[in-house]
Order: structure tokens, then sequence, then C-alpha cells
């Protein structure tokens, strides 16, 4: 059993002794923690808690606990009920609410289920305000409501909005969508994705659909993070009903991958690219991503006179920079896309939009659009070392070592070389160091990481 407490939320799997796995008392725990930082920083008496979830099978009961425990807090809650993580982040504005919960895992197996947070904004909590979360669960700092004051709950479909403010985007080209005429496979993992992307491509004016995995129940058919091993099903019905796209997205939507008209893999990494060039030839500006992501999209950003700058690790952290450089999308090369002008979230159904119109507005194949942007391969891997080797140790002699290259420092340590980049990441839970590589080709990364893993072997002796 594994209970990952961070300034992001709580994770872990379903069953086992409070404290080492998910536990109903660990759910109230946590969210009674929560409720009291709600409570703290907006100061009103009736608060107001926005609850979505994906249909992980265990998403029933971690939500009854959740409301009960709000409640319990007399704090008014506006239940979504199965929702996407974008569709509840958008909700806590639209209902103005004093912070969200989304009960969801994202792309983790169907034993594991979290309570990620939500500030005001409707985004993920800074560090310091996940750090006074934790620590009010720590101390069990929470006094519920009496009798007379307990919190209600408001039965909400906040879907049909979600969709709507998507249609809105300046960016967003349904004519051309619907000229184009395409035909889309979907697979949605058998989670919420199955309610929300079908019902975006038909107010696309998208008419031709292959649904794959489309039912909310929560058995999810394969892995569910959308990585290309585990895609054989929906790339072959690709090929075999000659479909133009396939998006896949995770069990909450906030990732989105693409799969082209032959099969093939567009490439996870290439989601945001593919976005980021339509929105930047319209809206010239600024992109962010974090530091493991492609290269590519610094290329794009570059081309078409932006400026591109690097974040830490963390859909937080890449908000942040955003704010600060006014960057016009940003994300993560999971396959997440972040678009200011809908909301400062991964949101797949906005990227689903916007690349279905600049695939329309192109008038090439999903693989010839593919072929227009640089191509980079990636390779991860990690070097395992003993408890008492001191990592951050290592990561000064890294950089010691490759001090005449260009090294960025703000999580772990990148190397960046004149085609290819390294980044290396200690764990913050176990004795490794993550390597992530990208080069012009699979062997040239690999081989740059194999350089480095023996590198840092050498100094760990």
């Amino acid at each position: 059993m594994t209970l990952i407490k961070s300034i992001s939320g709580i994770r872990g799997t379903i069953g086992g002794a409070p404290g080492e796995g998910l536990s109903p008392i660990d759910v109230v725990r946590y969210t009674s923690a929560y409720g009291t930082w709600v409570r703290k920083r907006c100061g009103k008496e009736r608060p107001k808690v926005v609850v979505g979830r994906d249909a992980r099978i265990s998403g029933e009961m971690v939500k009854n606990l959740v409301l009960g425990a709000l409640q319990g807090l007399g704090i008014d809650v506006v239940h979504l009920g199965l929702a996407t993580t974008p569709t509840t982040e958008l909700a806590v504005t639209h209902f103005g609410a004093d912070g969200g919960l989304i009960l969801t895992a994202s792309h983790n197996p169907k034993q594991w289920n979290a309570l990620k947070l939500l500030n005001e904004k409707g985004e993920f909590l800074s560090a310091s305000d996940g750090e006074l979360v934790l620590d009010l669960a720590d101390r069990e700092a929470f006094v519920f409501a009496g009798v007379d004051q307990l919190g209600s709950v408001e039965e909400a479909d906040f879907l049909p909005g979600h969709i709507a403010s998507v249609l809105a985007l300046d960016l967003v080209d349904v004519e051309a969508i619907r000229k184009a005429n395409f035909k889309v496979a979907i697979d949605c993992v058998n989670s919420v994705g199955g309610l929300a992307v079908p019902a975006l491509l038909e107010a696309l004016g998208v008419q031709a659909v292959l649904p794959l995995f489309c039912s909310p129940n929560g058995e999810f058919p394969h892995n569910p993070e959308p990585l290309p091993e585990h895609l054989g099903e929906i790339a072959d019905l690709i090929r075999k009903e000659k479909a133009d796209v396939g998006f896949v997205v995770d069990p909450d939507v906030d990732r989105l991958a693409i799969i082209n008209e032959d099969g093939s893999m567009f490439g996870e990494e290439y989601t945001l690219v593919a976005v980021a060039d339509y929105v930047l030839r319209h809206t010239p500006g600024n992109t962010v991503s974090n530091l493991s992501s492609t290269r590519a999209l610094r290329d794009v950003t570059e081309k078409l006179g932006g400026s591109y700058r690097a974040a830490a690790v963390g859909e937080v952290n890449v908000v942040e920079t955003m704010r600060a450089t006014n960057a016009v999308i940003g994300g993560e090369g999971n396959g997440g896309v972040i678009y200011p002008a809908s909301h400062y979230g991964r949101d797949a159904l906005v990227g689903i939009a916007l690349f279905l119109t600049h695939l329309a507005q192109s008038g090439l194949s999903c693989s010839q659009l593919r072929n227009t942007y640089p191509s980079y391969s990636m390779s991860k891997n990690k070097v395992e070392l003993t408890p008492d080797i001191d990592v951050d140790a290592l990561l000064v002699k890294v950089k010691s070592l490759y001090a005449d290259e260009d090294i960025n420092d703000v999580d772990g340590v990148k190397i960046d070389f004149a085609d290819r980049w390294v980044h290396l990441r200690k764990s913050n839970t176990e004795p490794i160091i993550r390597i992530y590589a990208e080069a012009p080709s699979t062997s040239e990364a690999e081989a740059l990481a194999a350089t480095l893993m023996l590198q840092l072997k050498d100094m760990a002796q």
C-alpha cells in the first residue's frame, strides 16, 4: 500500500491501514485539512467548494467521504459528479467558489485515487499553500460545525459550460472543422473522457466518430497512461476504418495524445508543439514548458519570433512561469496543453479543439503536419544510488564538469548542448537520479544518457 503526501495533493492506493494507503480515515483527514485551509483563506462563514471526480472504481466511496467531511466543516458543496479535471477547474470560478477538489489519480492504474486541491482561481495550490494544508492535517487542526451549521450539497453538471467555453475561444474555428469532414477515433479509457470527448466533437461538428472505451465505468481496458505501448487497439482501429486522426486522453482528461491517420504516433511530446505552432501563428508571443519537455517547442517559438522559457517540473511551476513571462501558450510534454485564453490548467478538450482547427486549416494529413516540426527523440532513464550518497553533491559535480555548457539548475541540472540536452533530477522519495535526454535520434539520446549515467556512477564511488 502507498500513500504519497505532497503539496499538490494526496495520492495513494485504496485499502490497507490508515497512513499506509488512501484509507477512508486519510480521505477524511486531508479533506478536513483542506476545508479548514479554505475557510481560513477566504474568511467566510459559509465557504463554497466544487467537487468533481473521474470514473475510477473507488470514486463513489471517496466522493461520499469528501462530501461528508466538507459538509461537516460547514462548507457548501457544488457537486459535479463525473467531471474532467479541467471541467472542475473552470467550474470553481463559474460558481464563485472558494476552492475545488478533484478526485482522480490521473494516469495511475485503477488501485490508485487522489485528492487534487484547487484554490479560488481553479488552479493547483502553490507550494506554500500546500504546506499549510499538510501541516493542518498533521496537527488535525480542524473543528467541525454544529448541527445547525452543516454544509449543503448542490448537484450541477458543468460539462456543457466547459464545452461552450471551448467553442467560444477566438482560435477555435468550428466552421473549418465541420467543413473538413474529419473521421475521428477516440480512446477514453472508460473514464470521464467518454462523456466529455464525444460531446465536444459533436459540438465541433464532427459527424464521424469512432469511439473506443467510452463507458465511464472505471474499468480501464489497458494501462491508462496514454503512451505508445498502450495504444495498439486505437492504432489498429484508425488503420482499419481509415480515420483522419485519433485522440487518446487519460482518466481525468488533462493529457492528450494524438495518433496519425496511418496509426503511427504523433508523439505525446508534440501535442503541445503543434497546438503552440497554431496559436503562435495567430497570436505571437512567448511559450513555456517544463525542463523535461522537447526542445521542439523552443524551436517553433523562436522561429515565429517569440521567446521560450523552461520551468521546473510540475504544472504549478509551469503556470507561475507562464504568468511571469506573459506566455500565450504553454504546458508539459506529457500532452498537457495550458492555454491562458481559456484557463491556467492542462485541458485536453481545449487541445483537441485547437488541434482540429489547425489540422483543418493546414490542409495536411495528420502525419504530414507532424513532419513539419523538428524531430527529436527522447530517452528516459534512472541511476539507483545507495542511501548514504549525497545526491545534491553529485549534481554539483555534474554542473562543474559541464561548466562550459548552457546550464539550468532551477530543478536539478539541465545541460543544453547545440542540438541536444540532458536533464538530471533527484527523486524526492528514493535514492535515485532520473535522467532525461533528447537528441536528433533515439540512438544519440540513449548514448547521451549512457554517458551521464556512467559519469554519475564514477562520481559516486
